[in-house]
């Protein structure tokens, strides 16, 4: 590992975090992961268990003289998000993920990093092993599918936890104490065509937009940063204004909580129609790289030569189907009254395939206020209804509501303030936590969230600063060992 982990501090984190790294754990494919936490709980002599979702459970004895302290659950979700670079070589069923050391970050060779939660894992693992901590009775909730669904979360009983504190480590600015979150639903729309045969004679033209940062979709959905599908429609809506051409086919993103990177189309055209249709393309793109060239700057639109398509979609079916992505709401909705510089509601246009006779588009709507997200839903849902798709939702999971007499967090803003010299700051994220849907199963829970500094997350850029992991183990210890005294 370059010696990444075994210079780097907190040391008994990284080891662990090393270790999970090297187990593949695709969300809906956790069945490695969940037998790597059963055998770690197994191995400590601890009691281990799994429920019916596999949800796995470990339950550490209080240390001494901590018998009497309010139980502590300790909750992190064994999931990440498989994204790669398109260069890259790498199969995520079979390979560990190749870390290496950059500066004070931690990084993945083209890949996501999957710190986004396994350093929160990781610092669970170290919890229960060390003997050397003080600590209240302890449960280590590692939940499965947080990232496509949250059904780890929505499948746990309600009458398995002991704990009446819950501490969730999936937040990812250090200085943030997270005390709720957005709720989120995913919104698709489908709708079909007859394929049209191309005419002998027509031209094969690839339009490839690349290069885009990506990103959460959640986290990273206020910075304004691109969104392939919306900028790819973009371009040929606006060269439709100009010019005729066959649409074959559109592929786009493929996570529903992943602001998409990459984005391509494939045309058809007449040849008397190239020099048009050429022109219409490179006016939209240069629009386009002079709007977003400062927020991305690896942005690349390419026009280039490909094989000529069978069949099309008729001129009509592609009128609507690039009107219907040209009119869904992406990014920013609402900021937020409460915490001001957050995002309150937002939508995502995550994936877009349209070939074959089927036309499919997927967003991910989320917002604080189950109204707004209500509000969002209905704006889609007459957009596409417009274009003449059907929609439907799915995956709809509560946001948490946070609460204004938390006890933990006193706790939390007291000893961050005592070890780190200043206040940190509290909000209720955009991102999608599972703490509203625990709360739905244990309304008496007293809970917060917070993590070490990730940059990227669901991005192949993604990154952990090392500083931070220090930070963050220390502030973890610090209240594990004043809980209850």
């Amino acid at each position: 590992m370059e010696e990444l982990l075994t210079r780097a501090e907190p040391g008994r984190v990284w080891k662990h975090f090393e270790a999970l790294s090297a187990v593949p754990r695709p969300s809906k494919g956790e069945g490695r992961i969940i037998a790597f936490a059963m055998e770690f709980g197994h191995g400590l002599g601890l009691e281990t268990m799994r429920d019916e979702v596999g949800n796995v459970l470990i339950r550490k004895p209080a240390s001494p003289g901590r018998e009497q302290a309010p139980g502590v659950i300790l909750q992190a979700h064994l999931d990440m998000v498989h994204q790669k670079n398109d260069a890259t070589e790498f199969d995520f069923e079979t390979e560990g993920i190749r870390l290496y050391r950059d500066g004070d970050w931690v990084r993945a060779r083209g890949t996501t990093l999957g710190a986004d939660n396994g350093l929160g894992v990781a610092a669970i693992m170290a919890v229960l092993e060390a003997d050397d901590l003080e600590h209240p009775p302890l449960e280590a909730l590692f939940t499965i599918d947080e990232e496509t669904g949250m059904t780890g979360a929505k499948g746990l009983r309600p009458d398995w936890l002991r704990g009446r504190i819950l501490l969730n480590l999936d937040t990812e600015e250090d200085d943030e104490l997270s005390v709720g979150c957005a709720g989120g639903v995913d919104v698709s729309g489908t709708s079909g065509y007859d394929p049209e045969s191309v005419p002998g004679g027509q031209l094969g033209m690839e339009i490839l937009v690349r290069g885009l940062q990506g990103g959460h979709s959640g986290m990273d959905i206020h910075k304004g940063l691109g969104n392939a599908n919306k900028l790819l429609g973009r371009l040929l809506y606006a060269c439709r204004q100009e010019a005729t051409f066959g649409l074959a086919g559109f592929s786009g993103g493929n996570l529903r909580n992943a602001i998409p990177r990459e984005s391509r189309a494939l045309l058809a055209l007449d040849p008397a129609s190239e020099a048009a249709i050429r022109a219409a393309l490179e006016r939209e793109r240069e629009a386009v790289l002079a709007e977003f060239g400062p927020v991305e700057p690896g942005l690349e639109i390419l026009f280039s030569k490909a094989h000529t398509p069978e069949a099309v979609m008729p001129g009509a079916d592609a009128d609507r189907f690039l009107r219907c992505l040209e009119g869904l709401h992406n990014g920013v909705v609402a900021m937020s009254a409460e915490f001001p510089g957050q995002t309150e509601t937002s939508n995502n246009v995550a994936r877009v395939e349209a070939g074959s006779g089927e036309l499919q588009i997927g967003c991910l709507a989320r917002s604080s206020r189950e109204g707004a997200k209500a509000a969002v839903v209905r704006r889609l849902e007459a957009v596409f209804s417009l274009a003449g798709f059907r929609m439907e939702t799915s995956g709809d999971y509560p946001g948490w509501e946070p609460e204004p007499e938390s006890r933990i967090l006193e706790l939390l803003l007291e000893r961050y303030k005592a070890l780190f010299g200043r206040e940190p700051h509290v909000l209720a994220g955009h991102g999608g936590l599972e703490c509203g849907i625990i709360r739905d199963k244990y309304p008496d829970l007293d809970m917060i969230s917070f993590g070490p500094t990730i940059r990227g997350a669901h991005s192949p850029d993604e990154r952990a600063n090392v500083p931070s992991t220090v930070k963050f183990w220390k502030l973890l210890k610090d209240v594990l060992s004043r809980i209850g005294t």
